[in-house]
């Protein structure tokens, strides 16, 4: 992606570094951060079922979270992945901005904070463990950005956009929280007779997400490169459910699927960027996902 000169969104709060006490409620796995729990079963040979549900035992017992005014501020101009991730969060600004206005709507930007360790939210109390994330409760998009790393190394999807999806991603989870989406499927979650339409309504979302970041790479397609696509595309490819279970259990279980498979989330991500319409990407209305 051709960064050099591009604008940079001020709604960039950097918390890296900071500490905090003991305790806290986590806010749950993100959207990446199945990622990391299946890398540390893959090098131990742990069942990441089990490490799943011991870390969700442990943010039950956890005490509340202290809530405390947390300093915050830009982040240095000479931290090169930090500007290029508020050039980024600019660029989704922008293309969101433009949707929104098109409906006679104004678009309320979220802030992205970047974390290293642990971090506190509206959410609770986070660890770098569950991946980037979106909180609906201060709208707000949380990012260690060790997890680049780990989706360069551990899940072969290098190069900058594959980045760049990351955060259009979790901004995607953001304006569905704008528009209401985010609430109706809680409730129809609420609703559901079983754990298998719940997943399968998370799964909706999810993509849907994916084309949502897809509509912004198709805003920002003058600043794309030869071959940024397919990075893009290759991220999505690596972190659907088939492929994740396949490398960590050997088989794969539909039924517990969330996300959606490799070949979902590189449609509908594909799909965002070739329409650049929010209205192509009603996940919850498609005959096939």
């Amino acid at each position: 992606m051709r960064m050099e000169g591009r604008e940079e969104s001020e709604n960039v709060e950097d918390r890296r570094g900071m500490r905090f006490p003991g305790g806290g409620r986590g806010a749950g796995i993100g959207c990446f951060g199945l990622l990391a729990v299946l890398v540390i079963s893959w090098l131990t040979g742990a069942d990441p079922n089990k490490l799943l549900g011991l870390l969700g035992l442990v943010q039950q017992m956890a005490p509340p979270a202290v809530e405390q005014q947390v300093p915050a501020g830009q982040p240095p101009r000479d931290d090169p992945q930090a500007r290029f991730v508020a050039q980024v969060l600019k660029g989704t600004e922008d293309a969101w901005g433009q949707v929104f206005a098109r409906e006679g709507k104004s678009y309320e930007k979220p802030r992205l904070v970047l974390f290293d360790g642990r971090v506190e939210s509206a959410c609770g109390l986070a660890s770098a463990a569950v991946g980037p994330f979106y909180c609906p409760g201060d709208r707000k998009v949380y990012l260690d950005l060790a997890f680049f790393r780990e989706l360069s190394q551990r899940f072969g999807a290098p190069g900058d956009f594959a980045q760049a999806y990351v955060v259009a991603h979790e901004v995607g989870h953001h304006v569905q929280n704008l528009l209401g989406l985010s609430d109706q499927v809680t409730a129809m979650q609420q609703r559901a007779r079983s754990q298998e339409q719940a997943n399968a309504l998370s799964i909706r979302l999810e993509l849907q997400a994916d084309c949502f970041a897809g509509v912004y790479g198709h805003f920002d397609q003058q600043y794309l490169e030869p071959g940024d696509v397919e990075e893009g595309l290759r991220a999505a490819a690596a972190i659907g459910d088939d492929t994740i279970q396949k490398r960590t259990q050997g088989e794969t279980a539909p039924e517990s699927w969330t996300h959606g498979s490799s070949e979902m989330r590189v449609r509908w991500l594909r799909q965002g960027l070739q329409s650049g319409d929010p209205a192509s990407c009603d996940t919850f209305k498609a005959a096939r996902l």
